[in-house]
């Protein structure tokens, strides 16, 4: 049965996942505060800007209006990226239907509240329903219709089984999880961490090196996330290791693409203003050290990024100082 859904957000992830659910047979509609973004969509069905190439269907529906995104829904995706998640999700108060699910698809923590995008949600719209969808996904390969896997998070499974029947296609694979605060925590922390392997490219570093960060990044988001109450399984699964190995190695990823700059010679806003993109990992960084210092946990490789990140310090110095740590055993 075709549900009535909104999208808040027309980047590259919202105008991906908005075409995946008209094709899906659901009757859509996406909202952008950019006059001109929508403008855009409205005469072209494309966002040349971010998603070149994906032509979206003529009976999609495109509005400035967030009461008109929201109204009425079934279901509201909300994909503006994450240091515009609380502002967003304050426009959407009293617009979303008691039952409506809202979807949130942006990864990060938030600075300063150190809270996830759910935790945001919650709190700003108080909305019933909430559920987490991450996993290995680059916008420009869902847009083409590239075999993809996924995973809808809710404590109530009931929710995040309605998302996966509504999301789920021939080539977008759908799973479900009851850890949402697992999952969301490994999708902030991968993009700290992919900004390092990124660093490592920069300043011309291989294969060996990127395996390492990549293998010793999941155990540093796995033991955090542990210690924060996620399940060990989750950072095992598709949005651990699974959105961290793509984040890495992929120049879709705009991470990766950051941190290469910033191995070059860049300053972090110098290195965002390149991509063009917002760059999830840095606003995730201070939230990241945050938690592992309030949990005693130690997280070398996000610690190094965030020396680099705020505090000037030289990349080769960084990655110098990993290798130069104290000797110990792999598994403790």
């Amino acid at each position: 049965m075709s549900k009535n859904i909104g999208v808040i957000g027309a980047g590259s992830w919202g105008t991906a996942l908005a075409k995946l659910l008209s094709v899906n047979e659901h009757n859509v509609t996406v909202y952008s505060a950019i006059s001109q973004e929508i403008d855009m969509l409205k005469e072209f069905h494309e966002q040349k800007e971010k998603l070149p190439g994906v032509i979206l269907p003529d009976d999609m529906v495109f509005t400035t209006d967030i009461a008109e995104a929201c109204e009425d829904k079934d279901v509201i995706v909300l994909a503006v990226p994450s240091p515009f998640t609380r502002s967003t999700a304050r426009l959407m108060k009293g617009h979303i239907p008691d039952e409506s699910i809202v979807v949130s698809v942006a990864k990060g923590l938030e600075d300063g509240s150190f809270s996830t995008l759910s935790e945001i949600i919650k709190e700003e719209t108080e909305a019933r329903h909430i559920v987490v969808l991450c996993g290995p996904t680059h916008a420009e390969e869902v847009g083409t219709g590239m075999p993809t896997a996924i995973v809808a998070g809710s404590k109530d499974i009931k929710d995040a089984e309605l998302v996966q029947d509504i999301f789920m296609n021939d080539s977008f694979r759908v799973y479900t999880s009851d850890d949402p605060y697992g999952m969301e925590l490994g999708g902030a922390l991968k993009n700290v961490i992919a900004l390092a392997a990124g660093i490592g490219d920069g300043l011309g570093y291989g294969d060996n090196t990127k395996a390492a960060l990549i293998t010793r990044g999941i155990h540093e988001i796995a033991r955090l996330g542990v210690t924060c109450g996620g399940k060990k399984e989750t950072f095992e699964g598709l949005t651990g290791i699974g959105d961290l190995i793509v984040t890495c190695a992929s120049m879709h990823s705009r991470n990766r693409r950051a941190g290469i700059l910033i191995g070059k010679g860049m300053s972090a806003d110098e290195a965002m203003a390149e991509v063009k993109q917002v760059v999830e990992g840095v606003y995730s960084a201070k939230a990241a050290m945050h938690l592992a210092k309030k949990h005693g946990v130690s997280m070398p490789i996000i610690e190094q990024v965030n020396l680099v990140l705020f505090d000037g310090k030289d990349p080769a110095e960084a990655m110098y100082d990993l290798m130069r740590r104290d000797k110990k055993a792999e598994v403790i």
